[in-house]
């Protein structure tokens, strides 16, 4: 089973509502599709979205590291030797993780589809069905308590809620309104990205924890970069904190770790260049007792399949947030996971699942 073609694809889909972070607004869903096919008539699927301000990486550059450093590279080379593959992805180029993870993800689904077994199996298959949560984008706290409970009444018990944009007030009075809004029954994380200082963090949790909002948990609170700070904050206050744009390689995760700077990690394909790295990522956190959640930036059910075979597959994987699919207002994707409100389920095919993908336009080939 060798490789035949890459084949680089474009798609944009708009979102039914704006996106809204700390960081950045999202009106359209857009991405580098891949689609890898072998010699003897596999096709296999990858996805990587640009999210520049996380990753680094534009649809620019997400295509140009495929079509130009990573397809001279793979061309003709077997699939049973995936382990050489996926090394010489991570070795050719620094950084690109977004190229990598696209790559790396129709590698894992050729290779499933050789062995007869659904990725989520071939990688360790824990479980077969998943829970995804539901994000509240940043707007005014009436707006967000509003699309709080229209979140809770499609059926999503856990809300993840994006504050950091602007003042520490304001962010406490949206999770109070929210929680006014939906009740004690709904579980509420915090996602600031990024966006407090240190003391901020630290008393706005505690403030929030004196009040009896109940949040599960508090997703990287401070700046990527600052493990001491975000140590310092993991440190005062009782909410369990998550590290999420401070761990991209299983190196950053072990310093994380080692440090005791954070009580979980998010693990995104995006950001650790595919399932091979993330892997490695989730056994760290496991040898340090220390349970991990997979998300996804904003990507269609291509990248989302892959991240949630991977995230059924290993026990220690207990948290998932895989809506983004749920935001868009057209389905590119034929096959894959699929959902019933926020619960997900694998097709019962090989590899991930994926029969065809609609795109915008093609944007290279190489065989």
């Amino acid at each position: 089973m060798n490789i035949k073609s890459i084949e680089v694809m474009r798609q944009s889909t708009p979102l039914k509502k704006p996106f809204k972070t700390a960081l950045r607004t999202v009106y359209n869903a857009e991405s580098i599709l891949v689609r890898i096919q072998t010699d003897d008539g596999r096709t296999g699927w990858g996805e990587a979205p640009a999210t520049i301000v996380i990753t680094g990486d534009s649809l620019d550059s997400i295509h140009s590291a495929i079509a130009h450093t990573f397809t001279p590279l793979l061309i003709g080379r077997s699939l049973l030797a995936y382990e050489q593959i996926l090394q010489t992805i991570h070795q050719s180029m620094v950084g690109s993780s977004s190229a990598k993870a696209a790559v790396d993800m129709a590698v894992y689904d050729l290779v499933a589809q050789y062995c007869g077994l659904p990725l989520y199996q071939f990688l360790g298959g824990y479980k077969d069905q998943l829970e995804t949560d539901f994000t509240v984008s940043v707007n005014s706290p009436k707006e967000m308590g509003e699309d709080a409970v229209r979140y809770v009444k499609e059926g999503f018990n856990v809300l993840k809620i994006k504050v950091g944009k602007d003042d520490i007030q304001q962010d406490i009075e949206r999770i109070k309104e929210i929680r006014s809004c939906v009740g004690s029954g709904i579980r509420i994380r915090i996602d600031a990205n990024q966006g407090w200082q240190v003391k901020d963090a630290v008393r706005s949790i505690r403030r929030m924890e004196d009040m009896g909002l109940d949040i599960e948990l508090v997703e990287q609170p401070v700046k990527a970069h600052d493990i001491e700070g975000l140590k310092a904050v993991t440190d005062a206050v009782e909410t369990p904190v998550m590290a999420d744009e401070s761990v991209f390689s299983p190196a950053q995760a072990f310093e994380v770790l080692k440090r005791r700077a954070a009580d979980m990690i998010n693990i995104k394909l995006m950001k650790s260049g595919g399932i091979y790295k993330a892997q490695l990522i989730n056994q760290i956190a496991e040898e340090f007792g220390v349970e991990c959640m997979v998300g996804s930036m904003i990507e269609s059910r291509v990248a989302v399949t892959a991240a949630a075979h991977l995230a059924a597959s290993k026990k220690n994987i207990t948290r998932f947030d895989f809506d983004s699919p749920l935001m868009m207002q057209n389905d590119i994707v034929d096959g894959g996971v699929q959902y019933d409100g926020r619960r997900m389920t694998f097709p019962n095919e090989a590899g991930l699942g994926i029969r065809n993908v609609a795109y915008t336009q093609s944007v290279g080939v190489g065989s």
